[in-house]
């Protein structure tokens, strides 16, 4: 329950502490005073949307802080302990905001985001107020209500996810389906480039290869008549004499000279070295002209797979030495198509699951909601015949509808407030003042079934006077029984229920407007029941109407 509310430099507040006790308590006061005010801080501190506007004039800053004590609110002690936010039986939600426009929202003193604080404040505090009689009139709203009398919450957002999730497998399942003939003419295309290039089967570094051969077939007689001519000139020597002779000649003299100077010795060893490396070379020279024997047919094999290269690889728009990358590339590609028709068939597996679990949740919440409407229907018309209309009836229709976010029926509340009028829609037959008794008695039956220990009434009850007045206010003080209940109200007969009275009130000078919130009790509170009664002018009469409404409604 909350147990304390502080505003500083909010709207028209310039500082304020509430301190609400179990049960009702009630807000009255002139219109314009600022009672709204109220709610709209604790709305704010709750992590509704914040705005610079709500800063009193003149101040930087606006602060809002309500306190709660969970001692009973297990759904809230787990969601704090979740995030380590947990400081005991009590929470505190904070909330302030700028005149230059950020706001900050904060939990037991942490900071966080305001969608946090909505999260938790929707455990602690549910707020009625005359908007939703209108909202009432909408079938999507309908449904929320019956939903949350059956306490399916849960499991119809359960329901929605089931239903996002199966429309998100049937649109890639779809989606797939549509590409089947782009990935058969894509595996055509992928078939015919692949017979092509495993054909060709060109390897890795065979191009230069090819390249370096065709050079060298291509020069095959200038090659052989180097070859030869260079193996004359150190070897044979047919037309004198060769390197070698020579070589071997100064040689022998270096050897027979360096008998006379030691310091031709390691003259003659180089020569001797050069002499070995020479032979050497004429004997490579000689194995080297073994292997240019001509044969014109390596050359056109040869030239013949160099053009089939050269033209795939202009016709695939690639350098020659990149084919056999593309090759591997192409090769994968076709594995991955090969496998297109099993992807397929586990997306229309993943179709059916999906649509498969929805069902299952769907028809959960069918079961749940039918089960359901008609302890509401009869507990809406019980209260709707104590609010003065005797003849009510309402009923909620459940019709069967295709698979949607909301489950696979549509909810429509029914209601004829007369006899021998049919059942229609609510929002086609019902006035003003019957729309605020059926919104009064769907909320006070929902009501007793929520679990939030906190609920705000913002003059639910507008529309309605007399003795139906009366009896709003008692239902209010039975509800408030099950729940701590803070009730904005004009009517004297609700007023006069609540168990602690708060007057709100605003003074105004030339400069500046100021809200007070007091608390009423004694006389101060027979003078607000009498000025409900009968405005301003207060008469012996009134006042007396007005202690024996407190006596009654106190004594009861």
């Amino acid at each position: 329950m909350l147990i304390s509310l502080r505003l500083r430099h909010f709207a028209t507040i310039e500082t304020l502490e509430l301190t609400p006790k179990a049960g009702l308590t009630v807000l009255t006061g002139e219109t314009g005073a600022g009672k709204s005010i109220i709610i709209d801080a604790l709305s704010l501190a709750l992590g509704a949307r914040a705005d610079s506007s709500m800063v009193r004039a003149g101040q930087e800053r606006a602060e809002v802080e309500a306190s709660f004590c969970i001692r009973d609110n297990l759904k809230a002690q787990a969601w704090l302990k979740a995030r380590e936010l947990d400081e005991g039986l009590e929470c505190t939600l904070r909330r302030t905001i700028r005149a230059d426009g950020p706001s900050r929202a904060f939990i037991n003193g942490r900071s966080m985001p305001a969608q946090e604080c909505r999260e938790l404040g929707a455990m602690l505090v549910n707020i009625h107020s005359q908007h939703e009689q209108q909202a009432l009139l909408h079938q999507q709203n309908q449904q929320q209500l019956l939903d949350s009398y059956a306490q399916a919450h849960n499991l119809s957002e359960r329901v929605a996810n089931a239903w996002r999730l199966w429309q998100k497998a049937r649109r890639q399942h779809d989606a797939a389906r549509q590409s089947a003939n782009e990935q058969i003419e894509r595996q055509a295309l992928l078939e015919f480039q692949l017979e092509e290039l495993n054909t060709l089967d060109i390897q890795a570094g065979e191009v230069e290869e090819l390249e370096s051969l065709q050079k060298r077939l291509g020069n095959n007689d200038y090659l052989l008549r180097t070859s030869q001519q260079c193996i004359s000139n150190l070897l044979d020597g047919h037309e004198g004499p060769s390197a070698m002779d020579l070589m071997g000649q100064s040689l022998s003299q270096l050897q027979k000279a360096s008998e006379q100077d030691i310091a031709l010795h390691n003259i003659a060893q180089t020569l001797e070295s050069a002499l070995l490396q020479v032979e050497a070379a004429g004997d490579d020279l000689r194995h080297y002209l073994s292997t240019l024997e001509e044969d014109p047919a390596q050359l056109q094999t040869t030239e013949e797979r160099l053009s089939n290269v050269y033209q795939l690889a202009r016709r695939h728009r690639i350098r020659p030495e990149e084919l056999h990358i593309l090759h591997q590339e192409l090769i994968d590609q076709a594995q991955v198509l090969g496998s297109f028709d099993e992807h397929l068939e586990a997306l229309a597996q993943e179709e059916q699951q999906a649509e498969q679990q929805y069902h299952e949740l769907a028809q959960q919440l069918s079961e749940l909601r039918r089960k359901k409407t008609l302890p509401l229907a009869k507990g809406v018309e019980r209260h709707l015949h104590e609010l003065g209309l005797p003849n009510a009836r309402f009923q909620i229709e459940l019709s069967a509808q295709a698979p949607a976010i909301s489950g696979l029926e549509s909810i429509e509340f029914v209601f004829s407030a007369n006899p021998g009028q049919p059942l229609r829609p609510l929002a086609k037959v019902a006035s003003g003042g019957e729309l605020s008794r059926v919104s009064l008695a769907i909320q006070v039956i929902c009501a007793q079934v929520l679990t939030v220990p906190c609920l705000i009434f913002d003059e639910v009850d507008v529309g309605i006077g007399g003795g139906v007045a009366e009896i709003v206010g008692r239902l209010l003080r039975e509800l408030s029984k099950h729940a701590q209940l803070l009730c904005i109200t004009h009517q004297p007969q609700v007023a006069s229920q609540g168990l602690q009275h708060w007057h709100v009130r605003k003074k105004q000078s030339q400069k500046t407007t100021f809200s007070y919130v007091d608390t009423l009790e004694g006389e101060n509170r027979i003078t607000e029941i009498a000025r409900m009664l009968g405005g301003l002018e207060l008469t012996q009469s009134t006042l007396a109407h007005a202690e024996e409404m407190l006596s009654l409604s106190q004594a009861g």
